[in-house]
């Protein structure tokens, strides 16, 4: 059922790194993407996939992987995605892609799990120094990384507490809090 998928797919930012993502894996998960929801049906998404361990170690320093987790500066080596899929806007197809990119990443990291692999979508890239390593034209813009891998994490929902912090946190054990507000506080008005 699609809520269990949707429960399930929580950020994931540890992997296990000699279990490998493949070339035809990705493109089946890009697929999802390009068959979902496009503004005006305009399509100006654009990706790159690398399941590439040198291009990969480059690609890990240009991203930001968990603000609200102060003192774990991302991954250890170990536990790094095997697979990175860039998402990018064609600027010559559309100057705003919308929501585009969200949707498609959403697609992409739903198909992920129900495959076994887990994701993470990154918005924090250092987007000048990957353009250059990735040699991205001019017309491209990155919108967004998605990291793939077998998760080597376990994420857990728990409702917002009496402090109401929805910052995310690890417990001794590992394991990741993700605290999400209640349905009734989220719907602001019914009109039956």
């Amino acid at each position: 059922m699609i809520a269990d998928l949707i429960r399930k797919n929580r950020s994931c930012r540890r992997f296990y790194e000699d279990q490998t993502i493949d070339l035809g894996t990705l493109e089946d998960l890009v697929n999802l993407g390009r068959l979902s929801a496009s503004a005006a049906n305009m399509q100006p998404l654009r990706y790159i996939l690398s399941c590439n361990p040198g291009i990969n170690a480059q690609i890990f320093p240009c991203l930001g992987w968990a603000g609200y987790l102060k003192d774990w500066p991302g991954p250890k080596s170990g536990e790094r995605p095997t697979a990175y899929i860039i998402v990018l806007g064609d600027t010559e197809i559309a100057k705003d892609v919308g929501c585009d990119h969200g949707i498609a990443a959403q697609s992409i990291l739903l198909g992920a799990r129900e495959m076994g692999p887990a994701g993470c979508m990154i918005g924090s890239v250092q987007r000048k120094p990957l353009t250059r390593l990735l040699s991205i034209p001019d017309r491209l813009t990155i919108l967004l990384v998605i990291a793939i891998g077998k998760p080597k994490e376990r994420a857990v929902i728990d409702a917002v507490g009496d402090d109401d912090s929805i910052k995310y946190w690890r417990d001794e054990k590992g394991i990741h809090h993700v605290p999400k507000r209640s349905l009734n506080d989220i719907i602001v008005g019914i009109h039956d």
